[in-house]
């Protein structure tokens, strides 16, 4: 990270801007609780309904379509993400840079099985089901660590994001609370205030002070500030850290955008009508049953029964004066076995709105090979935009800022993926959905073609059929034969721009 140009935006202009940011999304907060008290009960700060919580079929159905989107995705100890050679190298020298891509590559996924990104990953989804809006910060780890990343999912609570007009994020804040012990390690190089510096007494010690940590997006590259914003007795805000990143470190993505909204909609959202109506629907159940076991009874007031004394349970003997009614069970006014139709559609669409009946567990013990080719296109169409909106906001600035990351510590050579020499090949169980359609589509093609006789057969390449779909299918270089042996020369000319 170098040193920025603190004169272009000012912390106190950062400040406001960050307030205003906050005062915008303050239009959400009232759905993204009722999401959270209704889908995430357990998140913090959704408590406050939790004990009037009674169905639970779309916290179930929410964790379902998160850990469905993980292992579509990013499945976790699996190659979701490959890198090949861009448009511009020439085949006969693909074969070669695509083994040096692969082994970036490989040391580039050991470094995400060794760090935590399985785990916050995960939380991140859980958001993004929830609250249409996720944010995952990506550091680097210190010297030592098992891993050079290091993960960690940002609290909606704790994100403010505002863009451009061409809809991508422009500016992304994020607010959090530490104490000045804490401050002092994450900003050792920051002119903390004196009060800071002294902060010897222990309420001083586990005092929190609120930190804004700013991205914007400059072209090329992302301006950093963190700003302490409880400076106290100073005038001016404190300024902890400034400078620039080549790839963002905080990576906010959302599940469906509308038009000149900042922050997503979630299936949750879309859900949420019928979630509450479920919900209503059996606290009445239970209340209806609960009626059904104690009763509701009556008595004549004839000075020998005291209700006040009496207990229902086996075996009481309950006293009544001769000729009296004494204790009758009243007669509820109707039933409520209507319940269970409206539960059940309730229910039904809830899970249908969450993708629970599409993407969930397959109750068949076997299926057929046509089965699971369908059953896999039905989940391409379903999150095919899904999917391409999380391509661009989460995917490829992960893997971009990963290299960036490696590059600077000297592991990998310094490729860069722009598309013309490298370029990024994902190979999630989603994203090869595509890559076997189009491979089923061009055998297809060879097979009717070798039909129409030797002269339509004569058409066909088959070596270059056979590479076009290791390429596809995300088959490693090493199993592909070169069409000609690169002379030493073409090699390094080939192998050039990686290393410049």
């Amino acid at each position: 990270m170098t040193m920025a140009d603190p004169t272009k935006d000012g912390a106190r202009d950062t400040l406001e801007r960050y307030r205003r940011a906050r005062q915008a999304r303050g239009t959400w907060e009232a759905v993204w609780q009722d999401c959270y008290e209704f889908a995430l009960p357990q998140r913090a700060g959704a408590e406050r309904r939790s004990e009037r919580l009674f169905d639970a079929t779309a916290g179930d159905a929410a964790e379902q379509l998160a850990a469905s989107l993980m292992s579509q995705l990013v499945p976790p100890w699996s190659r979701w993400f490959g890198l090949q050679p861009g448009g511009d190298v020439p085949e006969a020298h693909r074969t070669a840079v695509g083994q040096v891509l692969e082994k970036t590559a490989s040391i580039l996924q050991a470094h995400f099985d060794r760090s935590n990104f399985a785990m916050e990953i995960h939380q991140c989804f859980l958001d993004l089901v929830v609250a249409g809006t996720a944010m995952l910060q990506f550091e680097e780890a210190s010297p030592g660590a098992d891993s050079a990343f290091r993960f960690a999912a940002v609290p909606l609570a704790r994100l403010a994001l505002d863009e451009t007009a061409e809809g991508a994020f422009d500016v992304v804040f994020r607010s959090s609370e530490m104490t000045a012990a804490r401050l002092r390690e994450r900003f050792p190089d920051a002119d903390l205030p004196d009060r800071l510096r002294r902060a010897d007494a222990r309420k001083d010690l586990e005092r929190r002070h609120s930190v804004v940590e700013a991205l914007f997006a400059e072209r090329p590259g992302y301006r950093y500030l963190a700003i302490l914003e409880d400076a106290g007795d100073s005038s001016a805000p404190v300024v902890l850290s400034e400078g620039r990143f080549e790839q963002p470190p905080f990576l906010a993505f959302r599940w469906l955008k509308a038009p000149g909204e900042v922050y997503g909609r979630s299936p949750v959202m879309k859900a949420l009508p019928d979630i509450k109506t479920a919900n209503k629907v059996v606290e009445l159940v239970l209340k209806n049953a609960s009626i059904a076991v104690t009763g509701i009874w009556q008595a004549d007031d004839d000075g020998v029964l005291n209700p006040a004394n009496v207990r229902l349970q086996p075996g009481t003997i309950i006293p009544k004066a001769v000729g009296s009614a004494g204790l009758t069970p009243l007669e509820a006014p109707g039933r409520f076995d209507v319940s269970n139709l409206v539960l059940d559609d309730l229910r039904g669409r809830i899970r249908h709105s969450l993708l629970a009946d599409r993407l969930g567990q397959v109750d068949t013990p076997t299926m057929t090979a046509t089965e699971v080719l369908e059953r896999s296109a039905e989940m391409s169409r379903i999150l095919g935009a899904t999917y391409g909106r999380l391509q661009a906001e989460l995917l490829t600035p992960l893997v971009a800022r990963a290299l960036a990351i490696l590059r600077r510590r000297g592991e990998i050579p310094p490729v860069i993926v722009d598309g013309r020499v490298a370029d990024i090949q994902y190979k999630s169980p989603l994203a090869l959905v595509q890559a076997q359609a189009d491979v089923r589509n061009a055998m297809l093609w060879i097979g009717q073609t070798a039909a129409m006789g030797p002269e339509a057969a004569a058409v066909v390449d088959g070596a270059a059929a056979a590479r076009w779909m290791a390429r596809a299918l995300g088959v490693p270089p090493d199993l592909v034969r070169p069409p000609l042996p690169a002379p030493a020369a073409l090699l390094a000319q080939a192998l050039a721009p990686l290393q410049s």
